[in-house]
């Protein structure tokens, strides 16, 4: 009799075996398949911090990001109104206007606002230099932006002696440099009286 039991315990061992195996076996594609998974990301991840198809070599540090590849969205820095009198011979005009600064990013408009009281001044002497027809058009409104910005940048960061020379030979660009602190002056409100 025991060897009629111990032969009718002995095929249920089987399956336990078999099942255990099955079930290692499904455990261990899971592995495999999971870390293959995380391999392929890290690898796409990796691949999109690289810059325009830098190599980044295991000896060499990864290199920070340029400040002309930042994404998300712009920062303004919104100045106070100015109020100026124009250079006009025999008669009174006046300026009025509320410029905003394009910046890079969040770092630049707190070094704005530390800035500005110098960049009021500087700005104030720009716009009164101005005669009413110098602003009169689109064409003025915008070469007083671009030289606003030029000025504010020059604040912020200001140039070496060879930048300095070359800024001063060349009329002054539309767009700023990628690395520039202010991308651009934004005028919200231009009155000229």
């Amino acid at each position: 009799m025991s060897d009629a039991k111990s032969a009718e315990a002995a095929p249920p061992k089987k399956k336990k075996g078999k099942l255990f195996l099955i079930i290692g076996i499904v455990v261990l594609v899971l592995a495999i398949a999971g870390a293959a998974a995380a391999f392929l990301l890290m690898k796409k991840s990796h691949s999109d911090d690289l810059e325009d198809g830098e190599e980044v070599s295991e000896s060499t540090p990864p290199a920070k990001k340029s400040k002309s590849a930042r994404s998300g969205p712009p920062v303004f820095v919104k100045l106070d109104t100015f109020t100026v009198r124009l250079q006009n011979e025999g008669n009174d005009s006046y300026l009025q206007a509320v410029p905003e600064l394009r910046v890079l990013d969040a770092q630049v408009a707190e070094e704005v606002k530390t800035y500005t009281p110098e960049i009021r001044h500087k700005t104030l002497l720009v716009m009164s230099g101005k005669q009413p027809a110098d602003v009169n058009n689109p064409d003025g409104v915008q070469k007083l932006a671009n030289e606003l910005r030029v000025t504010i940048n020059n604040i912020l960061a200001p140039p070496s002696g060879k930048r300095k020379k070359k800024e001063e030979a060349e009329e002054i660009s539309d767009t700023a440099d990628p690395d520039d602190p202010v991308q651009a002056v934004l005028f919200t409100s231009f009155i000229v009286q």
